[in-house]
């Protein structure tokens, strides 16, 4: 028996059925190469989740998964996820030494209340509810929006206070 014959014992192949421990053996391995990836690509890429890490994340997870059961072949799969993850890795750092790169995959913040004032078309334009703006603001301390001096939206969707 070679490499390729036992590789295919433990794993299954392509396209055929699967029995549950080859399907287990690959969910081992593909839940210890996605944890390497996460540790390799440095966790915190993943731990911001802007536009950027929440596609890569969908299309790495729905990737990894047709792996799991055997509908894509699973070396190939593999290789091509960690390819993924290094062109994520190497689009951060481009964002953080080119400002419009990062503006492009990161956006900008946009102010939503200035001086007291609440900028109710800044609000629509990013489809944030007043009631989620009222929140944001209670967390921030405040209670009314007369009493601040700044809210932003931020990059990553969160919205910060500034008292006035």
């Amino acid at each position: 028996m070679d490499f390729t014959d036992a590789f295919h014992d433990l794993f299954g192949r392509t396209g055929e059925d699967i029995n549950a421990f080859q399907m287990s053996a690959r969910a081992v391995l593909v839940f210890l190469f996605g944890v390497a990836l996460v540790r390799l690509g440095g966790a915190r890429a993943f731990g911001k989740w802007t536009a950027l890490d929440i596609v890569v994340s969908i299309i790495i997870g729905s990737s990894l998964s047709r792996t799991l059961t055997g509908n894509t072949p699973l070396i190939p799969t593999l290789v091509s996820t960690a390819v993924l993850v290094a062109l994520h890795a190497v689009l951060a750092q481009a964002s953080l030494r080119f400002h419009p790169l990062s503006l492009l995959t990161k956006g900008r913040p946009c102010p939503l209340v200035e001086d007291g004032r609440v900028d109710e078309r800044a609000l629509k334009r990013h489809g944030v509810g007043r009631h989620d703006l009222e929140e944001a603001l209670r967390k921030g301390g405040v209670e009314d929006p007369s009493q601040v001096r700044l809210a932003m939206l931020e990059r990553n969707g969160d919205i910060s206070v500034l008292k006035r």
